[in-house]
C-alpha cells in the first residue's frame, strides 16, 4: 500500500468543515488500500456555500484584475512544483498509470497560469454610433455564482479547466467533485487556498445526485458546467432552463478514426493504439469506433493486435504498467457487459478482454480489440468507458465518413491519411466539435477550445477563449456627451 488514508472535508468560506464517512473511494488497483474518506452532504452543506459564494462575489468581481491573475499564477506554480506528489495521489485514486498522473497535474498547473494571463486580457469594443455625438462600448461583466460538477476520469484537468476561467473572469465557485476521486480535488482545493483565494471565492462540497440537485436548482448559482453522462446531463438541464441559468455541458463521445489505405501504417497503429487504449479507454475522446478501409483493413488488425499484446496491465504506480486498472468496480462491469453483447452481436474477439486477476486486487481487465463490427452494434453506438476498440470495415472514404457521421455523439473525429484532398474533406464534413489528422482523437490543448456537436455538448465551448462566453455577460453602453 502506498500510504495511509486521507481524512477530507469540505470547504465552505475558507472553513474546513463536516465529519463522517459518506464516501470512501477506494485504490483501483488495489482495492485494500482505502485512498480516503469523506463526509457526503445532503444538502445543507451546499446551500451553506453557496451562500458563502454569494457573500464573496462582490469583492472578488470588483477586485484589479491584476489580483485574480496572480492568485490564479500562484496557483498554477505550486501544481507544478508538485505534480509529481500530486500525479501519485491521482495515479493511486483513480487508475491512470504515473506518468499519466504526473501529465494531468501538469495540465491543470498549466491551465491555471494560461487564464492568470486571461484575468488581464479580458477586453471591450468601442465602436462609433450612427447617431452623432454618441460612443457605444461593450464590455463582459462576471455573473455571479458557478457550479462545477466534475466527473472522475480527469480528477484535477477537468475541475482546473472549469475552475480557472470561472475565477479568472470574477465569478465565485462551488465544485462538487466525482465521489470516486475525492482525494484529488481537496488537493487543488488546497493549493488554491495556499495562493491567496479570499474566503468564499472557491468552495468544495461531496456529495452525490442530492447535493449535486441542490446545487443545480438554487437560484443563487447563475450558472452549471457540468461533465458527466448523458442520462445525468439530461435532469441537470431539466432544473437549469426551468430557472433560466447558465448551462454548459460535456457529456462523452463515440469517436471514430479513419484509417484509408494511404495511410501510414506504424502512424495509424500508434494513433489507435494511443487513442483506445491509454488511460484505460477513459477518456470522452477516445478511439472507440476505427473505421479501416478494405485494402489495408487486414494489415492494420494484425498490427494493432500485436501493439495491444505488449500493453502490460497493472498497478497505475508500477514503472513497467502501460495499461492501469479501470476506475471502480461498476466500470469494470460495464466494459465487461459490453464484451458480452459485442459477441452475441456477431463481433469476434481479436484479443484481450479477459478479467485479470493479479497479484493485488483490483479491477483489472485486458484491452479488448473487436473486428468483424459493423455500424450498427450497440459496442459501436453506446460510450463504454473503458479499453474496448471496435474496428468497422469500409468499401472507401466516402463510406467512412458516413459511418464517422452517425449516431448521437459528436465530439471528437480522427483520420489517418497521406492524401491532403481527404484530411481537409473530413475536417470540414464530420460532424464532430474537435477533428484531428494523423493524430489519436484523444490528447487535447489546454489553451484551445474544448467541445464537441449533437448530444456530447451543450452551450459554449470550454477551455481556451472560448470559456469567456459561458463565465461572462457582454454588456453594450451607449454613452452621450
Amino acid at each position: 500500500m502506498d500510504s495511509g488514508t486521507l481524512a477530507l472535508r469540505h470547504l465552505i468560506g475558507g472553513d474546513w468543515v463536516g465529519a463522517g464517512v459518506g464516501i470512501e473511494s477506494l485504490n483501483p488497483s488495489d482495492t485494500r488500500d482505502v485512498v480516503a474518506r469523506a463526509p457526503s452532504d445532503e444538502g445543507s452543506v451546499m446551500r451553506a456555500a453557496i451562500a458563502a459564494a454569494s457573500e464573496a462575489f462582490p469583492s472578488w468581481s470588483e477586485a484589479s484584475p491584476e489580483v485574480r491573475s496572480d492568485v490564479l499564477d500562484r496557483a498554477g506554480t505550486l501544481i507544478l512544483e508538485r505534480r509529481n506528489q500530486l500525479g501519485r495521489l491521482l495515479a493511486r485514486e483513480e487508475g491512470k498509470t504515473l506518468p499519466e498522473g504526473v501529465g494531468e497535474v501538469a495540465r491543470a498547473g498549466r491551465i491555471f497560469k494560461f487564464f492568470a494571463g486571461e484575468a488581464l486580457r479580458r477586453t471591450g469594443v468601442t465602436v462609433d454610433s450612427t447617431r452623432p455625438g454618441v460612443e457605444v462600448a461593450t464590455c463582459r461583466q462576471p455573473l455571479g455564482v458557478f457550479g462545477l460538477i466534475a466527473p472522475w476520469n480527469f480528477p484535477i484537468a477537468i475541475p482546473a479547466w472549469k475552475s480557472a476561467p470561472a475565477l479568472a473572469f470574477g465569478n465565485t465557485v462551488v465544485l462538487k467533485p466525482a465521489s470516486l476521486t475525492p482525494a484529488t480535488a481537496a488537493a487543488m482545493a488546497e493549493i488554491i487556498q495556499e495562493a491567496g483565494a479570499p474566503k468564499g471565492v472557491f468552495n468544495l462540497v461531496f456529495g452525490g445526485s442530492v447535493a449535486g440537485t441542490a446545487l443545480v436548482a438554487d437560484r443563487r448559482v447563475a450558472g452549471i458546467s457540468f461533465t458527466g453522462s448523458q442520462g445525468v446531463g439530461a435532469g441537470i438541464a431539466r432544473l437549469a432552463v426551468e430557472r433560466q441559468a447558465r448551462l454548459q455541458m460535456e457529456m462523452g463521445g463515440k469517436n471514430p478514426l479513419v484509417v484509408l489505405d494511404d495511410a501510414e501504417l506504424d502512424r495509424a497503429v500508434q494513433c489507435a493504439l494511443d487513442g483506445a487504449f491509454f488511460a484505460s479507454g477513459q477518456r470522452c475522446t477516445a478511439s472507440s469506433r476505427i473505421i479501416v478501409t478494405k485494402a489495408i483493413h487486414d494489415r492494420f488488425v494484425a498490427a494493432l493486435r500485436d501493439k495491444v499484446a505488449g500493453l502490460r496491465v497493472g498497478d497505475a504506480l508500477d514503472a513497467d504498467t502501460r495499461i492501469g486498472p479501470v476506475a471502480s468496480q461498476a466500470q469494470l462491469d460495464t466494459v465487461l457487459s459490453y464484451i458480452e453483447i459485442a459477441a452475441k452481436e456477431g463481433a469476434r474477439r481479436v484479443i484481450g478482454g479477459e478479467r485479470l486477476n493479479l497479484e493485488k486486487p483490483g479491477y483489472y481487465v485486458s484491452p479488448v480489440l473487436l473486428v468483424d463490427t459493423d455500424p450498427g452494434m450497440r459496442v459501436n453506438c453506446e460510450e463504454i468507458f473503458g479499453p474496448v476498440a471496435s474496428v468497422v470495415r469500409v468499401k472507401d472514404y466516402d463510406e467512412a465518413l458516413a459511418v464517422a457521421n452517425a449516431g448521437e455523439f459528436g465530439l471528437s473525429a480522427g483520420i489517418v491519411t497521406s492524401s491532403l484532398k481527404y484530411a481537409h474533406h473530413f475536417t470540414r464534413h464530420v460532424r464532430a466539435g474537435m477533428t484531428m489528422v494523423n493524430l489519436p482523437t484523444a490528447g487535447v490543448d489546454y489553451h484551445v477550445p474544448f467541445g464537441g456537436t449533437r448530444k456530447s455538448s451543450y452551450g459554449p465551448h470550454e477551455q481556451g477563449a472560448a470559456a469567456v462566453e459561458f463565465y461572462t455577460q457582454l454588456k453594450t453602453s451607449y454613452i452621450s456627451a
